[in-house]
């Protein structure tokens, strides 16, 4: 078992034991003299340049794909929130639009899009429902809405096309969206709210 795994395990199980002991079913908390091993931070692996972000997005031929792209990482968007998007959470504004998203630990973020990527996404709209998907699954399961695994797919191939090393996933382009935006001046603060 990885090192990885092994902390998930051992987090768990403490949390059980913590949880056991806090309503009197155990007497005393077990788990909490028990570290978890340390696992080496590998973050500076999964953090891609802003040039092969533009060449997976430049690649992508299909139009509800490249949205999807650019969305991920321009807004940094979770998959969970892109997935999870319905019409009614997208606005219109003087110059683009914003994307209301409800996100981890039910916090609601409001992210402004820049004109482009408004203008692409709407084209994906034509008469749909305030309440239907924003990104519709072809197989009509989760209620509608695409599934987490097309997203990871989608952008495991834009970057395979791209020739992205490593096993790319939507939450590469959330990184780079924060170490873009750092690296080019954004405010931490504003980073951190989006």
């Amino acid at each position: 078992i990885s090192e990885c795994t092994q902390r998930n395990i051992i987090a768990a199980v403490k949390s059980l034991l913590s949880f056991g002991n806090k309503i009197g079913v155990l007497p005393v908390n077990a788990g909490a003299p028990v570290s978890p091993p340390k696992v080496k931070d590998t973050l500076n692996q999964r953090i891609i340049s802003e040039l092969e972000v533009q060449t997976a997005i430049a690649l992508e031929t299909n139009q509800r794909n490249r949205v999807i792209l650019r969305l991920l990482y321009t807004a940094g968007l979770r998959v969970s929130e892109l997935c999870d998007l319905k019409w009614c959470d997208v606005k219109s504004r003087s110059n683009g639009g914003q994307v209301t998203v409800y996100g981890k630990g039910g916090k609601t973020r409001t992210i402004l899009l820049p004109a482009s990527l408004w203008v692409e996404l709407c084209q994906l709209r034509s008469d749909a429902a305030d309440d239907a998907p924003v990104f519709q699954s072809r197989k009509g399961n989760n209620d509608g809405h695409l599934d987490r695994v097309r997203v990871y797919q989608i952008v495991a191939a834009a970057a395979k096309r791209a020739g992205i090393q490593g096993k790319v996933s939507p939450h590469w382009l959330r990184h780079a969206h924060a170490s873009h935006s750092l690296e080019r001046g954004a405010p931490i603060h504003l980073v951190q709210q989006t």
